[in-house]
């Protein structure tokens, strides 16, 4: 095969790799900012505020030590929304009874139905535990925008590196006689004879 030949072929290869790493980067950005958006205007829209700087539920060891930085801003972000989750509401789930656990208490409170105190605290669990996920499904997605964002700027490096060797295929193409071999041929170079 003819070396001009196999540097057009391989810039050709490379051309369309970069094409298709420069769309992958814009779906991976695109994926990002609608992830991005979406928690942000999803969390705002609950308008979960975190307890205010300084007061009594920010003092207990089990929460003020991850809230501390966030004390008295609304929820929006990932990372706020699993403060929130595991550092608030876990901690108020764990103080109920039966440690909060929506499937023990509901079952205490299936076979004492008289007991009102335990019939309420059901209705606690459910939501607390409901809102603990949701919370935390938010976080997921905020990672996974994260990763995106992350995939969006490999992409688009690696598509950059690829365009350069690609124009540097082009130019190397240019410069190589018109008969050259990409391997070459030892009928047509015999090694010389030394007596």
């Amino acid at each position: 095969m003819r070396r001009k030949v196999f540097d057009v072929l391989a810039s050709i290869g490379g051309f369309a790799l970069v094409l298709m790493l420069l769309i992958a980067g814009g779906l991976a950005l695109w994926g990002y900012s609608f992830a991005d958006s979406s928690v942000h205007s999803q969390l705002a829209q609950q308008q979960i505020a975190f307890p205010a700087k300084g007061s009594t539920e920010l003092s207990s060891p089990k929460i003020g030590p991850y809230l501390d930085q966030y004390a008295g801003q609304q929820l929006t972000t990932g990372s706020q929304a699993k403060a929130y989750a595991d550092h608030y509401i876990a901690v108020h789930l764990s103080e109920m009874p039966y440690g909060g656990v929506y499937s023990q208490v509901s079952s205490a409170a299936r076979a004492n139905p008289t007991n009102a105190a335990l019939t309420a605290e059901v209705q606690t669990s459910f939501q607390g535990t409901t809102l603990r996920g949701l919370l935390l499904e938010a976080y997921a997605f905020s990672v996974f925008a994260t990763l995106a964002l992350w995939a969006a700027i490999a992409s688009f490096v690696l598509a950059l590196v690829f365009a350069v060797l690609v124009g540097l295929g082009i130019r190397h193409a240019r410069r190589v006689p018109e008969g050259d071999e990409l391997l070459g041929h030892p009928a047509a170079n015999p090694e010389p004879v030394t007596a």
